[in-house]
């Protein structure tokens, strides 16, 4: 991907209802202030100006976020009717989210389950940042469950690195980020959850990127794969060297899992957020725990407001 300008976004994702785009890094989602002069809001306004809706605060309802310097797939809601399903898939557990990442160092199981509850970090001067249960000012932590698949193992810029798939089953803010960290794994190029190390020695971005996207709404199943980011013909600096897990099998096997129906309880072509399941066992169901107040106000909120808070 080249460097986003306001002429190149890329739709990988069309309906009457919903866009996917794929967001570049170190791009905003929306915003207000008069110095970003580059964000997805404004990318959308200049290629789709019929599609925006004068009635909300940025244009376009924006389904979930992605940081800043995350990229890859992000779903907009083209109506309102449209935003509200999406928003049941995600209140329900029902979507399917996978990230591609290099990380740094040669991550030995092929496959594992990160379960580190989250926090908000309370210490002086890093009050922007969350962190894992037990650390010292960490507030509030929050159980949080993310399953890793090794790909490869190879080098960048010289230095040991591995290329994972990440899939979040909770929607914690930085989680994908700071479990990585807290495994001794820290994703390439994160200089807030890193390690410190020079200004000349960072990657030109932060390498973490959302490939897979798929929301099983009840009239149509969004589904979006974005091209993979971390190849050496992309970034010279990328040099794989031995091959774990094919991609291409762990996509088919997210593709071909099945939603449980919300209607009759037979299955359906697209996935709840289970992991992806072990040869021969089928992925656990989710247990579905009770609205309660603060979630029905949060619900309320994010319908009139049209955005939800930073998944990863």
């Amino acid at each position: 991907m080249e460097p986003g300008s306001v002429e190149n976004l890329c739709v990988v994702y069309r309906s009457r209802d919903f866009l996917v785009v794929n967001k570049h890094w170190d791009v905003r989602i929306d915003s207000k202030a008069w110095w970003e002069t580059l964000t997805l809001q404004k990318q959308l306004q200049h290629r789709f100006p019929e599609l925006a809706d004068p009635d909300t605060c940025y244009g376009f309802r924006f389904c979930h976020q992605l940081d800043f310097s995350t990229s890859g797939a992000l779903c907009v809601a083209l109506n309102k009717a449209a935003a509200g399903s999406a928003y049941r898939c995600f209140k329900d557990r029902k979507v399917t989210k996978a990230y591609l990442a290099l990380v740094r160092g040669h991550v030995q199981e092929s496959r594992m389950t990160i379960s580190y509850a989250i926090g908000k970090n309370s210490t002086e001067g890093r009050t922007h940042t969350m962190c894992i249960e037990g650390t010292q000012g960490c507030e509030n932590p929050k159980p949080s469950l993310t399953e890793l698949m090794v790909l490869e193992h190879g080098l960048y810029a010289g230095d040991p690195v591995s290329k994972v798939l990440l899939q979040p089953l909770t929607g914690r803010t930085h989680q994908l980020r700071v479990h990585c960290s807290a495994l001794g794994h820290p994703i390439v190029g994160d200089q807030t959850y890193g390690q410190a190390s020079s200004q000349e020695d960072q990657p030109f971005r932060m390498m973490l990127h959302a490939f897979y996207l798929r929301i099983p709404t009840c009239t149509e199943c969004v589904e979006a794969c974005t091209p993979d980011p971390f190849v050496p013909t992309l970034d010279a600096c990328w040099s794989p060297h031995t091959l774990v897990q094919p991609l291409d099998e762990l996509v088919q096997v997210l593709r071909a899992a099945a939603d449980p129906d919300p209607t009759e309880g037979g299955p359906r072509p697209c996935s709840p957020s289970t992991p992806l399941p072990a040869p021969g066992r089928p992925p656990p169901t989710p247990a579905k725990l009770p609205e309660t107040e603060a979630q029905r106000a949060s619900c309320l909120k994010w319908l009139s407001e049209w955005t939800l808070e930073p998944d990863n």
